[in-house]
């Protein structure tokens, strides 16, 4: 047995597709490839295929992760030359290497993600968002009401957040770089943070219009920050 760990790519291409729908599109490139990829046990066998972390509807990434399995180590030349023309526009991969078998699996590892969050927003308006976000860093709590299908509950936006919101207007577009933190108890999406600075901060732009990216996946230990292929 063997693994591979890539670094791929969640283009603008297919930036409304769903993560499920992503990750079908690369097993079937990997099914094309003719690879020797694992497979599990059992009536409904699968492809060992794992992730590091889902990505909601709309957002592109420009380093994903994922671990493949393999049944025997190929030569690593040879599995990206038959993989990476079989991949679709919108993903592709930035680096790969083998790991150890025995390497704990990306989702217990990966405990932070970085984000840029683009919203439109006037040139007036810049001195009244840089405000917004004074406040924001300047409060004790930023709450927000997270839905979802077992109901509703209210967290603490800056519980989840490993650093203050990064803000920078260009033109009419106001750039926000924003860390989260991935944790055993729970976290908080990038648009979620956005909601929370317009709803309770007063950030005068419109959430419905903007452009997030996912633009790292970072395994933190302490002031150790690495991404998954570094370790």
């Amino acid at each position: 047995m063997a693994k591979v760990r890539l670094e791929i790519t969640k283009g603008d291409e297919i930036r409304y597709i769903s993560h499920l729908d992503y990750s079908r599109t690369v097993e079937r490139a990997l099914r094309r490839a003719n690879v020797p990829v694992a497979y599990s046990e059992g009536f409904n066998p699968h492809m060992k295929v794992a992730y590091a972390s889902a990505l909601a509807v709309g957002i592109a990434s420009s380093a994903e992760y994922v671990d493949i399995e393999l049944t025997e180590e190929i030569p690593l030349n040879d599995f990206l030359a038959r993989v990476m023309p079989q991949l679709p526009a919108g993903i592709s991969v930035n680096r790969a290497r083998y790991i150890n078998p025995k390497t704990p699996a990306l989702m217990a590892t990966v405990n932070l993600a970085a984000y840029e969050i683009r919203a439109p927003l006037p040139l007036a308006a810049a001195p009244a968002a840089l405000a917004s976000l004074a406040r924001f860093h300047d409060a004790p709590v930023a709450p927000y009401v997270k839905e979802s299908p077992k109901g509703r509950r209210e967290v603490d936006v800056k519980q989840y957040l490993a650093g203050p919101v990064q803000a920078v207007t260009t033109g009419d577009v106001l750039r926000l770089a924003v860390e989260v933190k991935i944790t055993k108890v729970g976290s908080v999406k990038p648009g979620e943070v956005l909601e929370c600075l317009v709803r309770q901060f007063g950030l005068p732009v419109e959430p419905m219009a903007a452009v997030i990216d996912r633009t790292g996946l970072y395994i933190c230990d302490g002031a150790v920050r690495l991404t998954p292929l570094d370790v």
